[in-house]
């Protein structure tokens, strides 16, 4: 089991890590951080920039995520992008990704989610540490998608400017 929590981790952890890397320093053909600056402005967000450095450095905490290093806190951030994404880029999409819908999201979030529940495995730095036992299991996993509900709603209502809510209500 040890082997599989290893490949889930340095995968989704490497991907988010590198999708933050493309957000915070333009690496991988990435906007950088004024590019998602300015999406985050048409998307209604009240500070962009602080915005898009916090996006920023949560997908660069995919790297924690892939160490197994405070491995729920890592898996909250994940799971807070996700589902901003599927809630203002994805869903209008359907389910496809190839249609631009919210399929890989989902999956990168029940990643996510499950290895919080499982832990990091017997190769992770919380192992190494003796947190491992005391950082994972089911309440982490609700406690995961919980908190991520929350900061989730939290940032697309109370982060964005009134009038692109009611816009996007309207259509």
């Amino acid at each position: 089991m040890s082997y599989g929590l290893l490949l889930l981790r340095v995968v989704v952890g490497g991907t988010m890590a590198a999708h933050g890397a493309q957000k915070l320093l333009g690496w991988f053909d990435g906007p950088g951080l004024g590019g998602v600056q300015k999406m985050l402005g048409s998307l209604g967000f009240r500070w962009p920039s602080s915005m898009a450095l916090g996006l920023a450095l949560t997908e660069c905490a995919g790297l924690l995520f892939a160490l197994g290093f405070l491995t729920p806190f890592a898996a909250l951030g994940i799971a807070v992008v996700m589902l901003n994404a599927v809630a203002l880029v994805h869903f209008k999409n359907g389910f496809w990704n190839g249609k631009g819908g919210y399929e890989f999201n989902l999956v990168l979030l029940s990643v996510a989610v499950a290895v919080s529940a499982a832990g990091p495995g017997r190769f992770s730095i919380d192992r190494a540490l003796g947190w491992d036992d005391n950082l994972s299991g089911l309440w982490w996993a609700v406690g995961v998608v919980g908190a991520a509900v929350l900061l989730s709603l939290a940032t697309l209502s109370l982060g964005r400017r009134r009038e692109r809510l009611r816009q996007a209500a309207a259509a």
